[in-house]
């Protein structure tokens, strides 16, 4: 006698629910659901973008729209970023590769999920990434970069408004680091600044994540 196989994973159906425990504040709803994308997908990458960062996203337009309180998102946001530390164990499971990153939100950037979601990546392909959090000012990153030397550097930012403070960090690294690759993401780079940025030698702007990981696969040591 056979036993029953379970049914297939509701991609969008855990996808909704988790949804809507961000828009109620229900951690546990969230939790139950961030979980079961943990067991059905081994991909890291299509976690961040295919739950976390869609419904990040999709709070933030109903913000815009009206339809939540900031508090509201808020609390959302917080939720997201607790949830991360469930994935820890999957990061840490690869072998170190003997490099690293700095990756750094500039200052006055509140926004740091983005930017865990960026050392995290790192961290599941072998490499130590070093996150400095929100609102990091240049003497910090540099400090850091200079004790660390890592591979590269990883800035975050969200907003246009960002953007002066996003260009100071990176000139300011180039000029102290001439040769250190310096990587740009965040949401800004849906709409604007990619090109303003890219001015800067040895600076490339990622749209998302998927870049990232592409660059990061590039950039790995193989056996």
């Amino acid at each position: 006698m056979n036993g029953a196989s379970s049914p297939p994973f509701d991609r969008e159906g855990a996808y909704r629910q988790y949804l809507e425990g961000l828009l109620t504040g229900n951690r546990q709803q969230c939790r139950d659901c961030f979980e079961q994308w943990l067991e059905a997908t081994p991909d890291l990458l299509t976690i961040y973008e295919g739950l976390v960062m869609r419904a990040l996203y999709e709070v933030g337009e109903q913000w815009e729209h009206g339809k939540i309180s900031v508090a509201t998102e808020h609390l959302a946001t917080a939720i997201s970023e607790t949830l991360l530390n469930l994935t820890y164990p999957r990061l840490f499971a690869r072998p170190r590769v003997g490099r690293s990153a700095v990756i750094s939100c500039v200052a006055n950037e509140y926004h740091q999920i983005g930017g865990r979601m960026v050392a995290d990546l790192f961290e599941q392909h072998g490499w130590r990434g070093y996150f400095l959090g929100a609102d990091t000012r240049v003497s910090e990153a540099l400090a850091l970069i200079s004790e660390k030397r890592p591979e590269v550097v990883a800035l975050s930012v969200s907003t246009v408004a960002g953007l002066p403070r996003l260009i100071e960090a990176a000139t300011e690294i180039r000029r102290l680091f001439p040769n250190l690759p310096i990587l740009a993401g965040g949401q800004v780079f849906r709409w604007s600044g990619r090109e303003e940025v890219e001015q800067i030698p040895n600076v490339r702007c990622l749209a998302g994540l998927g870049e990232l990981e592409a660059w990061i696969k590039g950039a790995t040591p193989h056996d």
